[in-house]
This record gives C-alpha cells, sequence and structure tokens, in this order.
C-alpha cells in the first residue's frame, strides 16, 4: 500500500504543479499584464487547466484510486493519508464527470472575459460584457449538465467551491437569517446615523499602503512567504507552500478600502500559510472550502479589524500617519465612523449589518440566471430591482450596479454564498475563541496577535481540506454552521454603537 500511496502522491504533486503555474499567470494578468494579452493568456491557461484535469481524471490516477480503496479501509480514518485518499475519490468523481474540452473552453473564455469587465466597469457599460457573460452562463450551464440527475441546478456549482453543500441547505440557512438581519437593519434606522465623514477625504495613498502594511504584519502575515500588490478587485493567490500573494485596491478619497481589503485578504493568505507543511503538493494541502476560507478573511477584517480594542491599540499610530486629517477626530468617533450601517451600492465595502444582504441577492440572482428564470440581457434591471428589495436604494449605473464584481467574469457562479456562509462561520469560531483565550480582547488592545493566529493554525488552517466545511465547524465548535453566534456578535456590536 506504501508504494501506491506514494504513487498517488506524485500523481497530485503534478497535478498541484500545473494549478499553481496557472495561479501564477491569473495574478500577473491582474497585477502586470498590458491588456492586449488576454487572448494568448486564455489560450496558455486553456491548456495547462486541460492538462491538469487530464491528469487527475486519467486511466492512471482512476486505476490507483481503486486499488487503494480496500486497502484505505486499514488506515485510521483520520490520518493525513486517508484523507487523502477519500478527498481524492470525491474530486475524481466530480471531475470526470466534467470533459476536458469544457474545462479548457471556460479557462479561455474567462480570461478574455475578465479584460472585458475591467473595461465595461471603467466605462459602466454592461452591453461591453454582455456577450462575455452570455458565454460563460452557456458553459456553466453546460458544467451543470455533467451532473445529472440533480437536486438542483444550481448543486454542481455551488459544490465547486464548497463540497459537500447542498443548494436547499444554503437557503435553509439564509431564510433564517435574513429576517433576523433586517430587523437589525431597521432597529438601527430607528437611531440618530452615526457620523463618517472624517473618513471620506483625501488620504495619502502610499501611508495607506504602509499602515496596511504595518497592520498585518503585526497580524503574523509572513513576508518571507508572501508579497502585496494592487489589482482592480482584491484577491489572494498561493503558488505554493512558500509563495502566497495578496492584493489590494486603495481609494485615495476613503481611508478603510485598502486597509479592510489588505487585512481581508492577509486572513486567507494566513490560512493558506498556515497549512501543514506535510500536506504540501497533496490535494489535502489545497483548500477547497472557501466557507471556511472567508471564515478567516472576515475573522480578521471585521471581528479583530473593526474592534474597539483593536482601534484603541492602532489608532494612535494611524493619527501618526494622517495628523491633519484624523488629529481631531477621537478614537471613539472613528470607531463608530468605520462601522456605520447605511445601504450601500458595492458589496466589499458594505457594513457588516446589510454585507450578507448583499450576498443573498447575488445568489438569487446566479440561481435564476443558471435555471433561464432570467436572461444575461435583463442582468441590470434585476440587479436594480434586487437592491431595491434588499437594500432600498438603486444603483446609478452598472458600475455601481451589475459591474461591481470580477467573480461572474472567472467563471465563479456558486461563489457568493460561501462569503456569507463565512461570516456565520467566523461568528461561532469567535465565541469558541473567546472560551478558550479569555484575555483574548486584552490582547489585541496590546497588539499582540500571535496566540489568537496559532488557535487559527491548530484548529483550522494546519488541516487543508481534509475536512469539509460543516464537519470541520462540528469538529471545532460542536455544531454544523449556525446564524446565532453571528447574530448575536453583531447585536451586541451594535447595540453598544447605536444605542439599542
Amino acid at each position: 500500500m506504501e508504494e501506491k500511496i506514494k504513487q498517488l502522491k506524485s500523481l497530485q504533486a503534478e497535478i498541484i504543479a500545473l494549478t499553481r503555474i496557472v495561479n501564477l499567470l491569473e495574478w500577473d494578468m491582474q497585477v502586470n499584464m498590458p491588456h492586449g494579452g488576454a487572448e494568448e493568456r486564455g489560450e496558455q491557461v486553456s491548456l495547462l487547466r486541460r492538462q491538469a484535469h487530464e491528469k487527475f481524471t486519467s486511466d492512471e490516477f482512476g486505476q490507483l484510486l481503486a486499488e487503494l480503496a480496500p486497502l484505505a479501509q486499514q488506515l485510521d480514518p483520520d490520518s493525513d493519508d486517508a484523507r487523502m485518499i477519500q478527498v481524492c475519490q470525491r474530486e475524481y468523481a466530480r471531475r470526470t464527470r466534467v470533459p476536458a474540452n469544457l474545462v479548457s473552453e471556460l479557462a479561455e473564455t474567462s480570461m478574455v472575459a475578465h479584460q472585458a469587465w475591467e473595461q465595461a466597469r471603467a466605462e459602466s457599460n454592461f452591453s461591453k460584457f454582455q456577450p462575455f457573460l452570455e458565454k460563460i452562463v452557456d458553459l456553466r450551464r453546460s458544467y451543470a449538465d455533467c451532473f445529472k440527475p440533480y437536486e438542483h441546478i444550481y448543486d454542481p456549482l455551488l459544490g465547486e467551491f464548497e463540497p459537500g453543500m447542498k443548494t436547499a441547505e444554503v437557503q435553509e440557512i439564509f431564510t433564517a437569517l435574513r429576517p433576523q438581519q433586517v430587523a437589525l437593519i431597521q432597529a438601527i434606522g430607528s437611531r440618530p446615523q452615526v457620523d463618517d465623514s472624517a473618513l471620506h477625504q483625501p488620504y495619502d495613498p502610499q501611508k495607506q499602503w504602509d499602515f496596511g502594511i504595518e497592520v498585518i504584519s503585526k497580524f503574523g502575515y509572513d513576508w518571507n512567504r508572501g508579497r502585496q500588490d494592487k489589482a482592480a478587485h482584491p484577491f489572494t493567490t498561493s503558488f505554493g507552500f512558500g509563495d502566497v500573494r495578496i492584493t489590494t485596491r486603495i481609494l485615495p478619497e476613503y481611508v478603510g478600502s485598502a486597509l479592510f481589503s489588505t487585512m481581508h485578504e492577509a486572513g486567507h493568505a494566513m490560512y493558506e500559510q498556515g497549512i501543514a507543511p506535510e500536506l504540501n503538493r497533496q490535494i489535502t494541502g489545497e483548500t477547497f472550502s472557501l466557507a471556511l476560507h472567508e471564515s478567516q478573511s472576515r475573522m480578521w477584517e471585521n471581528l479583530v479589524g473593526r474592534s474597539k480594542p483593536f482601534w484603541q491599540h492602532f489608532y494612535p499610530r494611524l493619527q501618526s500617519y494622517f495628523p491633519a486629517e484624523l488629529g481631531n477626530v477621537s478614537m471613539e468617533s472613528f470607531y463608530k465612523g468605520i462601522n456605520k450601517v447605511e445601504p450601500s451600492f458595492i458589496r466589499v465595502e458594505a457594513d457588516e449589518a446589510t454585507y450578507n444582504l448583499h450576498i443573498m441577492l447575488r445568489l438569487e440572482i446566479e440561481i435564476a440566471l443558471v435555471s433561464g428564470e432570467i436572461e444575461v440581457k435583463d442582468l441590470p434591471e434585476a440587479w436594480n430591482s434586487r437592491m431595491q428589495d434588499y437594500l432600498g436604494i438603486t444603483p446609478p449605473d452598472d458600475a455601481l450596479g451589475v459591474l461591481q464584481d470580477v467573480h461572474w467574469a472567472h467563471g465563479y457562479m456558486g461563489y457568493f454564498s460561501t462569503y456569507a456562509l463565512g461570516n456565520l462561520v467566523s461568528g461561532q469560531l469567535w465565541e469558541k475563541i473567546q472560551i478558550d483565550i479569555p484575555d483574548v480582547e486584552e490582547q489585541i488592545l496590546q497588539g499582540q496577535f500571535a496566540d489568537l493566529l496559532n488557535w487559527n493554525r491548530q484548529q483550522l488552517h494546519r488541516f487543508g481540506s481534509k475536512y469539509e466545511a460543516q464537519e470541520m465547524v462540528q469538529r471545532i465548535t460542536g455544531s454544523k454552521i449556525d446564524p446565532a453566534p453571528y447574530m448575536r456578535y453583531l447585536t451586541n456590536k451594535y447595540t453598544d454603537i447605536y444605542g439599542l
């Protein structure tokens, strides 16, 4: 058995190497590549994704899994090798249902679509992106068709980003969550609004960059294994155990965008940097559950980065960067300002109370798109209508509406719900952290994050993708994904800020 496991690991290493090369090409596309390179870059990425897919779905890979299946019963079910075989079997069963030409076509289309999206968003003109998105939607429908019969057409798309999760399961969670969030927003709306005008004035971009670097260095982001660059839409990517990179976006007229983007992406990256080295170049060393991933980015961005203890420590440092802008603004005013609750157009800038409604809107639209209930040409109208229904506001243009997110350009339909699920998981983890590290808030007040990072490393990061999200959350907290802790967190926080 040891020799067969060794062969399986060798095959995985080749597949993962190809995938990481694709990640490098896609990072370069978003950070450095000139617009004219999109078509050829699409061909390059398409070729590599096809090769990775063909290796994973090869007869050799399938035969090894078949031979290992009975032998794996002899292993400890929680051992690295047993879990590796199990995850390989799950992914092999999924990927063998998808033809290689569909994988390569989607990859090539996405590269060109990304460039079209950037131009369309810059011009706030959805029609320039529409034909590319129409093709992507058709391809994603074809992908879903590979999994017939299914309980729901959206299940295969969701399962690509959240293995083991079903559409009905997510809808049930959101159905329980939405009225609670709406009630909280209504309660906040009845109170006097906080003043965040100090945040919206010219802030030197380089100083914004430098302060963000200082913060995530204290968090524990390992610069020997990472770097930060700028991108139109912030993201994190991994090229290997020793190279996990982040990007951020700076808005010269708003001090919060770059900082919270940097903290968010650092949360993703520290997760990747914390995976056990012995899982490197194995499928369990990759991260499949985006709900778990988002729990980390949202924890560091919000539960830490928007907390009062955090700013009691860091606000004097921020004032030293921006004495003219913030020298006469109290910490309490600044803290309330960065936590202001107000329906807004842009998801990534949304406050914690309204954020999940942005996600529910997108889930509803994606399901309608792939099921054929709405067509791509009708998306701007459908988007604006749902924004009015969910948040009571209507975007004035496409850039602030349907074109704001990059995910569809990349073919990532099935992704969005994991953001809200990640919020819920972050709340569950935080309640457990407060039990295991009773003085965690005092440590944050002192600018000390080692215990918090180590807790996440030991409880979550090191396991990579050995466990699916529901099982991982159950192991850590004692229950599956549950909205209650997150709602307790929001209610306590905004009761303090708004005097509910």
